[in-house]
């Protein structure tokens, strides 16, 4: 059994999260990954996609967050957020794991 609050989302993300999850095929929930690149050595993921096998699923706020097995060692206790407006970002990531981040907030090393 994965723990539920290994991820958090603000309340910003959650809305933008279920408007998009809106637009997407149903039984999609937010795949949230870890992939190797980025200037700091590794770069977040954020997608819709369908549960696949192995999953580490979290149910909240009525969707699911799907993470493969070995994107949840390095996204344990991250929080999601949405910046809108003129100058925001769209998804942020903010990872207390992180030793490095690049300026963009896309990459990170551990």
């Amino acid at each position: 059994m994965i723990d539920q609050d290994l991820v958090s989302l603000t309340a910003a993300a959650v809305e933008k999260v279920k408007d998009l999850l809106g637009k997407e095929e149903a039984g999609k929930g937010l795949r949230l990954g870890v992939k190797g690149g980025g200037c700091s050595g590794f770069s977040y993921s954020l997608t819709f996609d369908h549960e696949k096998e192995r999953d580490n699923i979290i149910e909240r706020d009525g969707f699911k967050i799907y993470l493969d097995p070995k994107s949840t060692i390095y996204l344990k206790g991250i929080e999601l957020d949405h910046q809108g407006g003129l100058d925001g970002k769209g998804f942020v990531f903010q990872n207390p794991n992180a030793s490095n981040t690049c300026g963009c907030g896309e990459s990170f090393s551990i």
